[in-house]
């Protein structure tokens, strides 16, 4: 990690395809997303993230704005804790009890958000996977997952101003996060899924939803992450939090990038643009499981 270090230390001062090159030379898959957003440019997302400096060469002399994805969980690479801001609530309380318990005080980096959030980043264990806690507005980015990297800048707010992920914080010294154990203390465990295939309860907690979503069989992806960004949405959920975790688990039941983007997007905009009695959880039923 002294390498990533150092490396960071400095990427505020590089451009986007500079910084992309140089994540790749340090071993930290990266992929080009769309400039001051989060949407990949890729056609199958962060599958794409690549560490060869030629091909990342490529893909910024193509899209020379392009922020940067970073995909987590790579050996080399990182796993991100993120601390959410959202107006429903923070995740910073939750970061701290994690980090006072001696779980999340390992870390390598800490960057601001645009959002006011924080990434918190750790050596890549290669062995977690991705979970949401609305809950308590943290999210960990593991394997299957990704975040948008330093000096990429994200438009957030109604002013439409384009605001910057900066490195506030650096460690030489750290070490990896047991993700699982973080989650167990912030939230008690998950039950096991329900055997007939049914969706999770939605009873005041969307922790569940994006597991199973990961879990739909062709013919039912979109039709089940339709019917998750809704509950999303319902629940406060930013829609960009909704891209990162719901499209990240529909990528890996075998959706692409741009469909993942398109069903949520649209979920968000009838739900926000509908009259409200239209959107209520139970006019929209959850998609039955398909043999």
């Amino acid at each position: 990690m002294v390498a990533h270090a150092t490396l960071l230390s400095r990427i505020g001062d590089l451009s986007l395809g500079s910084a992309a090159v140089a994540y790749a030379a340090a071993g930290v898959p990266v992929f080009p997303c769309i400039p001051r957003g989060k949407r990949p440019l890729t056609r199958h997302g962060f599958h794409d993230a690549s560490t060869s400096r030629a091909r990342v060469r490529a893909w910024w002399r193509r899209w020379p704005q392009a922020n940067i994805g970073l995909a987590t969980g790579s050996r080399g690479g990182f796993d991100v804790v993120d601390v959410d801001v959202h107006p429903s609530g923070s995740g910073f309380r939750a970061f701290r009890t994690a980090c006072r318990a001696e779980l999340a005080d390992g870390w390598a980096c800490l960057v601001r958000t645009p959002s006011g959030g924080l990434h918190a980043y750790y050596p890549g264990a290669e062995s977690q996977r991705c979970w949401s806690l609305a809950s308590a507005h943290v999210d960990f980015r593991a394997i299957g997952g990704y975040v948008i990297a330093p000096p990429s800048t994200v438009v957030t707010g109604d002013d439409e101003t384009a605001r910057a992920y900066v490195v506030v914080g650096m460690r030489r010294q750290s070490r990896p996060v047991d993700g699982e154990a973080v989650r167990a203390l912030l939230a008690p465990p998950m039950p096991t899924r329900d055997p007939t295939g049914r969706p999770p309860q939605v009873d005041g907690s969307i922790d569940r939803i994006a597991a199973w979503v990961a879990m739909q069989p062709e013919g039912n992806r979109n039709s089940a992450l339709y019917w998750a960004a809704h509950r999303y949405a319902e629940h406060g959920v930013a829609e960009a939090s909704a891209h990162e975790t719901l499209g990240a688990a529909a990528q890996r039941s075998g959706l692409n990038a741009p469909e993942t983007h398109v069903t949520i997007h649209s979920a968000y905009r009838r739900h926000f643009h509908s009259p409200r009695e239209a959107v209520h959880q139970h006019e929209i039923s959850p998609p039955v499981l398909m043999p």
